[in-house]
């Protein structure tokens, strides 16, 4: 464990509640069972056997340059009331939200950039809770323990010599409230936006009755699409984690190194990994596995949450035109359509998305600095940034393959 610390908060409404904050170096150090209890919505990449799985499978390691420091609030009862996955970090792999023109910067001044404190899962830029706080609390305690959590993540920040804290892909909520903090004076917070593709379920039936809510012609596309894929003879194969073999795992590890490593990038996650979150969040499970001539070619790794479902990672070991988008779109529609999921997420980036039902949404994330230099540029910097999102974000609105009220 890092440090810990025992406080009485007067203005608290439990006015004699204390809490003890602890920031713990293995999650495996706080029980599954109490992290759980905060997660809401049954999120994946929230679980505690999401991320034990990425740090008992060293998928996470200083070697990547991610160093768990979860932060955990224990109220008198010694009851995990609250906590936020957290991690020291010495470069900005697996994070989605780019910052190395902040790091030249620092460093053009003799000021290190790293380590820095990132609240996030670790490779995964999909929405979620960064602030887990025990749900049975009253609302004003809630937002008590959102503050303290940023609170104590900030101190820590400081104490550790880190350059800021930066909170990515907070879910809408609890981004709301950081845009507020944000707001106030000395709050040395600043948010930076971004955009993603998202799919959005209209209530539909059928992959039919989300095709008739397109243009003629991208409507025409998909079909001929999926047409093409279905008389190359290639079929599909929708597991869950009880259903996915040894082999059915092997497979899919060799297609996600081969994608990383065609790519000149860092194939972080494992065998070991893919085979435990393949057993310990069975359900949270949506492997899309496609076979031609009684072989494996192709896989796309998916996972789902009560009502959303992500799209993570794919890779394929024979190229045949249009499998791409049928294993990670079109596989993945359906399945949301079937099993009733309101949004599908497929990931960071990609306008061919676009054409093909999902829809430019949003992005924020937040960030706290420490010891900040350069305000006014870093000020122009974001709302530069900002204008250029949202013109692309506007853009991307008027290609939108769906057809109009007109």
């Amino acid at each position: 464990m890092s440090f810990s610390k025992s406080l009485h908060h007067a203005e608290n409404p439990l006015e004699k509640m204390h809490y003890r904050i602890e920031f713990h170096s293995e999650i495996s150090q706080i029980p599954a069972e109490k992290w759980n209890a905060l997660v809401e919505n049954n999120h994946p990449f929230v679980k505690h056997e999401f991320l034990n799985a990425l740090e008992k499978h060293h998928c996470v390691s200083p070697k990547y340059g991610w160093v768990p420091h979860h932060l955990a609030i224990y109220d008198h009862h010694n009851d995990l009331i609250a906590a936020m996955p957290l991690y020291e970090k010495h470069n900005n792999y697996g994070e989605f939200v780019f910052d190395q023109a902040w790091e030249q910067a620092w460093n053009s001044i003799g000021l290190p950039y790293y380590p820095k404190l990132v609240s996030a899962t670790p490779y995964t830029p999909v929405l979620g809770q960064r602030f887990l706080v025990d749900p049975s609390l009253q609302l004003a305690e809630q937002k008590q323990l959102f503050n303290l959590l940023f609170q104590s993540a900030t101190d820590f920040c400081e104490q550790q010599n880190m350059s800021g804290t930066h909170i990515l892909f907070a879910k809408p909520q609890q981004q709301a409230w950081l845009n507020e903090l944000s707001c106030q004076d000395q709050s040395q917070l600043y948010i930076r936006h971004d955009c993603q593709f998202h799919w959005q379920n209209q209530q539909y039936q059928t992959f039919d009755d989300f095709l008739a809510q397109l243009k003629p012609k991208k409507r025409k596309n998909i079909k001929q699409e999926r047409k093409a894929i279905h008389h190359s003879g290639v079929t599909f194969r929708v597991l869950n984690g009880y259903q996915a073999t040894e082999k059915d795992w092997q497979d899919f590890d060799y297609f996600y190194q081969k994608t990383f490593l065609e790519k000149w990038s860092t194939p972080t996650l494992n065998i070991g990994f893919f085979k435990e979150i393949g057993q310990t969040m069975a359900d949270n499970i949506v492997l899309v596995l496609a076979d031609y001539n009684q072989e494996c070619i192709a896989g796309a790794l998916m996972f789902q949450s009560d009502t959303h479902l992500y799209g993570r990672h794919w890779g394929a070991a024979k190229e045949l035109k249009h499998l791409h988008f049928e294993t990670c779109f079109y596989q993945g529609i359906d399945y949301a359509i079937k099993n009733g999921l309101q949004i599908f997420e497929p990931g960071a980036g990609g306008e061919h998305k676009i054409a093909r039902g999902f829809s430019p949404v949003k992005m924020q994330s937040a960030h706290w600095l420490t010891v900040n230099p350069f305000e006014q540029g870093i000020q122009k910097f974001i709302e530069e940034e900002q204008h250029i999102i949202e013109q692309y974000r506007q853009d991307c609105i008027t290609h939108s393959p769906y057809k109009t009220n007109e």
